[in-house]
């Protein structure tokens, strides 16, 4: 496999030769620690099949991962010492990498969950200094030098500045540790705490490539807005690619944390698919699916994060279906000149709209094509066409299925309603407007 990298014009993700590379993650905390070999080879098949390409797990897990057992009944460091790794431990944690590379999925690894270094929550417990966040990097960093597949994520759920104390040393360390093991700068990012982009304390550290928001599911539906985040981020200095490497989970209580009352509901694939969308087409390089099940690899008789009345073993969720069709996002992004692509609100003529009618457009910097995201039935927009080449095809993404729907051409219009078509028997009212100049054709 190829590495990953930054494009030249540092708003997506390429493979070391130039082509794109669009991030379609899976939230998979609990890899390493609840899953055997057998369960991980099926897992990694099923999300293959699927269409995803990262997958983020942590090696230091959070549910009590220094002090319960992997499933091959291994810890992973020796007195919760990061200087003293366990052996044992990490050929699971081998495995898993290597098998991921041959089916062509690249790990997201995080080194530790942010309890083991930020005490906010959590079992923790903090064992992590300056000085042996250095040498728990350059192990693993030499471990997985020649790991292709393995892009890092420092942090886990916690900021990186807490209640006036900087625990950005211990990041830096860790980073230049992953550093000197690797003997090169491989990529890094940095997983937030729900609410937050690395932005906010990050922005200035010369080992962050990209940065990463964290959504999260911890507002009402329709509350919780990626999209201003993206934006926000898209418009710094330096410029780094941005993407939301967690947004509301599928089949997660509807309501503030840490409560999750289920009175409100869950999250479903049409939440999903609201904001994966639209955070993608303000600005984001890729994006992270991910279920309430799935990252805490559940299943009956072992603890489970969940406050709701409703409990799907992880075996049963990864066929959910909002993880079916996440695909059809990254298959869309793909299917058109990808590197000269820009957020573009301007298309809009009328009111974007807030929260659940909030409509987001993006389009190709040369005019070639546009995309408009549509997150209700029957919803009105007037586009600006003159950023686009004349003619234009017309038609309609369903992303419930990744397929297309012609609506006919426009020859000399500078400006045109359109109307998303009505609830169907697909499920779902959510559209995606796509328009194609016919001067450059989409083979």
């Amino acid at each position: 496999m190829e590495r990953i990298t930054v494009s030249a014009n540092r708003r997506f993700l390429v493979t070391e030769n130039g082509q794109p590379f669009f991030w379609l993650g899976d939230t998979a905390w609990e890899l390493f620690h609840r899953c055997s070999r057998q369960e991980i080879e099926m897992y990694l098949e099923n999300r293959r099949q699927k269409g995803f390409n990262v997958i983020q797990a942590v090696v230091l897990a959070e549910l009590d991962g220094l002090h319960t057992p992997n499933m091959e009944a291994e810890r992973p460091l020796v007195e919760d010492d990061p200087t003293r790794p366990n052996e044992a431990y990490f050929e699971l944690v081998d495995y898993a990498i290597r098998l991921a590379a041959q089916k062509g999925i690249y790990i997201a690894l995080l080194p530790t969950w942010g309890d083991k270094v930020t005490p906010m929550w959590g079992v923790g417990p903090q064992v992590f200094t300056p000085e042996n966040a250095q040498i728990y990097g350059r192990w693993l960093g030499e471990r997985y030098r020649n790991d292709a597949n393995v892009l890092w994520v420092l942090g886990g759920d916690r900021p990186a500045i807490h209640e006036g104390r900087d625990y950005r040393p211990i990041w830096r360390a860790m980073a230049e540790g992953i550093d000197q093991g690797c003997g090169f700068h491989p990529f890094k990012t940095y997983h937030p705490m729900g609410g937050y982009s690395t932005s906010t304390w990050l922005q200035e550290e010369p080992w962050l490539d990209m940065h990463m928001i964290q959504s999260g599911h911890g507002g009402g539906r329709d509350v919780t807005t990626a999209w201003q985040t993206i934006t926000q981020d898209y418009g710094l200095n330096p410029i780094r690619p941005i993407l939301d490497g967690e947004p509301n989970y599928e089949d997660h209580p509807v309501s503030p944390w840490p409560k999750w009352d289920p009175a409100n509901g869950y999250f479903r694939d049409y939440d999903v698919r609201k904001q994966v969308y639209r955070s993608v087409f303000a600005g984001g390089c890729g994006v992270t699916y991910g279920h309430h099940f799935i990252w805490q690899m559940w299943q009956e008789g072992r603890q489970v994060m969940n406050n709701g009345d409703e409990f799907i073993p992880w075996k049963t969720a990864i066929d959910r279906p909002g993880g079916a069709q996440v695909q059809h996002l990254k298959n869309l992004m793909l299917s058109r000149p990808y590197l000269t692509r820009i957020p573009d609100q301007g298309l809009l003529l009328l009111d974007p709209g807030s929260g659940a009618s909030y409509v987001q457009a993006t389009r190709d910097l040369q005019g070639r094509y546009a995309f408009v995201h549509f997150p209700q039935a029957g919803q009105t927009v007037e586009i600006n066409l003159s950023p686009l080449h004349l003619p234009l095809r017309v038609s309609w993404y369903n992303p419930r299925t990744g397929s297309f729907t012609p609506a006919g051409e426009i020859v000399s219009q500078t400006s045109a309603q359109f109307t998303s078509p009505g609830l169907g028997e697909d499920r779902g009212p959510d559209w995606v407007l796509v328009l194609d100049s016919l001067s450059y054709p989409v083979e």
